[in-house]
């Protein structure tokens, strides 16, 4: 049977498109840059399937560490001295949670925080109904942005100048490749040229991760790109 996760309305959706594994490895190994750890991490909020890779990937980490010898390796001996600290009582072994709100719902937990770190939901609109919110994050390798699609509206057309991760979190929209609901991730390089549009009836809110700046078919937008920091 396959894993379905709620979605934001409360109905069960079957998230089809997953996380590449090499990023699961990295994300469990800790060498992930912020912004794709934002969205890996938001990603295994909302996918059980994922959720369960990823603590058979840290259970085989788990018992090669073990085995690392603590003086030659600066990892087994960072997770000693955190230990340590639990062990002693120097660090909580609990975490509060809080009330979820319906909005809670739509951005799960880590994403949530970085958007009350921000200063909540602030839309800035990109034209044409369209909308995106800059997330802060600390990492200068990457952007992070929420994308607001109207529902049956397309976004231009573009290829990649580097990697771009989207996480769908509400609605969902079709590309060249496939069809995205929410949970569901596309990871496009430059070898892709798309224009995704979100499906009719309900507005389309993605989270999107790239490493580079999109690469417009439109001449005009390439001009405005700078402005809309995309």
């Amino acid at each position: 049977m396959r894993e379905t996760t709620p979605s934001a309305s409360g109905t069960s959706q079957m998230i089809a498109h997953h996380l590449d594994g090499d990023m699961l490895m990295q994300y469990c190994a800790g060498t992930l840059a912020e912004g794709w750890s934002v969205a890996v991490a938001t990603h295994l909020a909302l996918c059980p399937a994922c959720r369960s890779e990823m603590r058979t990937l840290e259970s085989v980490g788990g018992y090669f560490l073990e085995r690392e010898n603590a003086e030659r390796d600066d990892v087994t001996e960072s997770w000693r001295r955190v230990k340590d600290k639990i062990e002693a009582g120097h660090m909580e072994k609990a975490v509060r949670m809080k009330k979820r709100s319906s909005s809670d719902l739509t951005y799960p937990e880590p994403l949530r925080t970085y958007i009350d770190a921000a200063g909540g939901l602030r839309w800035r609109s990109l034209g044409r109904g369209a909308a995106q919110m800059i997330i802060p994050i600390g990492d200068k390798t990457t952007s992070v942005r929420l994308l607001k699609i109207p529902a049956g509206q397309p976004v231009p057309e573009h290829s990649h100048g580097g990697l771009e991760l989207t996480l769908v979190l509400d609605g969902s929209f079709s590309d060249e490749i496939s069809t995205f609901g929410r949970g569901d991730i596309e990871i496009a390089d430059g070898n892709l040229t798309h224009q995704p549009r979100a499906n009719p009836g309900r507005d389309c809110i993605c989270l999107a991760v790239t490493d580079a700046p999109l690469r417009f078919k439109s001449r005009l937008l390439r001009l405005i790109q700078p402005l809309l920091g995309i």
